[in-house]
């Protein structure tokens, strides 16, 4: 029992200090001042309550939903499961990620067209990967993504990549169904999220 024990607080560091390292160098590069010890702090409440939902709700549900699938319909959803896993971690820090393009209300400037804001949110790895490059896009906005509208917009999204990931022609009621619980993932990431930063 302590193997496991001392294996699963190992993962959870690998976990806390991934997302650690990755926000520092984030912040660093678009020369952020926002203080280091305040990032550990958030980032212990985030990864925290994370593996917390993960446990208690995600995991059982996705073993739950993996055996009624295939007893019920036939269906192996193994593989929508472990992609809807990735897509629950990512969503818990998703808002946080696309920070990189805010400014302050104070500051003026243009607004920025509602389909770039929308773009900062669904396609942040890309940006991100995109600032490292050493490319500089003008884009700056004061949509912060703490808010249920742009979890809708999320959860659209979401629907659009699990359709043409999982859709199966003949489309049949298991593959809707697949279809259909694939966002649930993300969703309860981001939703988690906003749990924790006290937006509902």
């Amino acid at each position: 029992m302590s193997r496991v024990r001392r294996f699963l607080s190992t993962l959870y560091h690998v976990f806390f200090n991934f997302v650690l390292y990755s926000f520092r160098n984030i912040n660093q590069k678009i020369m952020s001042k926002f203080p280091v010890w305040r990032m550990r702090e958030e980032t212990t409440e985030h990864v925290q309550s994370c593996i917390k939902i993960f446990k208690w709700l995600i995991l059982p549900a996705s073993v739950l939903y993996m055996l009624l699938m295939f007893f019920l319909f036939n269906v192996n959803v193994l593989g929508s499961v472990l992609w809807g896993l990735a897509v629950f971690f990512y969503s818990n820090f998703l808002p946080d990620l696309s920070s990189i393009y805010r400014r302050k209300t104070s500051d003026g400037g243009a607004v920025l067209p509602w389909y770039k804001r929308y773009a900062i949110l669904l396609f942040a790895p890309l940006l991100v990967w995109i600032l490292f490059s050493g490319i500089r896009l003008n884009w700056r906005t004061t949509e912060t993504f703490h808010n249920f509208k742009s979890l809708i917009v999320y959860g659209v999204f979401l629907f659009a990549v699990g359709f043409f990931a999982f859709a199966k022609f003949p489309i049949q009621t298991g593959n809707i169904i697949e279809i259909l619980v694939f966002p649930l993932y993300g969703l309860a990431g981001y939703l988690t999220h906003l749990k924790v930063d006290k937006t509902w």
